[in-house]
């Protein structure tokens, strides 16, 4: 059947010589993959190389076939045109990095309207800021609400965080506990929205500790999650 939705790419892999394997993350049905046969050949087809940068904005018209791993794009439209993302080189970083994330965490093929909704608004929220070092930390955080494993916020003036239980406690584990700086980070971002994150000041090594924290929360929590590869390059960008 053919299916129109909207979808974010997550990720691009060439495969053979002129095709290309592409991960979206869609409106309709979740995550899909497809196959662009002869994409990387052509310069005559509507549907081209440059419509799958990372974490692009589309609509697509697909050939839907169920149980089938690779589907097939009839139509493509660019649905968002990008300011910044994809041309200044530190919105690009973020981009590449956070493409990677998603394409780790995110495995489900159905629909889920709110998770959808809020990458869509959040990158779009990026591509007009001009202070936005500290976005990818609140973004990280809040995507953890629609993984399922958003900190428990009941007991958030206790001294101590455990990334194991994702819990405030009164006492410190020997394992996984977060306190000191990014304990007061974890809780200022919290208690912030995107629109209010400038008021958050954080240096270049208090972002990298934390970074690295909740990444760990990440790998706790998602057994499949590695470390994105662009993590060293993205913190070199960002010291």
């Amino acid at each position: 059947m053919l299916l129109t939705t909207n979808a974010i790419v997550l990720s691009k892999l060439k495969y053979r010589d002129h095709d290309l394997i592409v991960k979206c993350y869609t409106q309709e049905k979740g995550i899909l993959s497809f196959l662009l046969r002869g994409i990387l050949k052509s310069k005559k087809g509507s549907i081209k190389a440059a419509h799958f940068q990372p974490l692009t904005q589309l609509q697509i018209v697909v050939n839907f076939k169920t149980n089938k791993s690779l589907q097939t794009i009839k139509e493509v439209k660019l649905l968002a045109i990008y300011n910044s993302l994809h041309s200044h080189v530190l919105k690009s970083s973020i981009v590449i990095f956070l493409s990677e994330v998603l394409s780790s965490t995110l495995q489900e093929e159905e629909k889920n309207e709110t998770l959808y909704s809020f990458l869509e608004n959040t990158l779009l929220w990026l591509d007009v800021q001009s202070e936005y070092s500290n976005f990818h930390l609140l973004f990280l955080l809040k995507l953890t609400k629609y993984l399922g494993f958003y900190p428990d916020e009941e007991a958030i003036d206790y001294p101590n965080f455990n990334l194991k239980e994702g819990q405030f406690q009164l006492k410190p584990t020997r394992l996984y506990n977060v306190s000191g700086e990014n304990l007061i980070i974890l809780k200022q971002l919290l208690g912030t929205t995107f629109d209010a994150l400038p008021n958050i000041k954080i240096n270049s090594k208090q972002r990298q500790s934390f970074l690295s924290m909740i990444l760990l929360y990440f790998e706790l929590h998602l057994g499949s999650f590695k470390p994105p590869k662009s993590l060293q390059v993205f913190n070199q960008v960002f010291s």
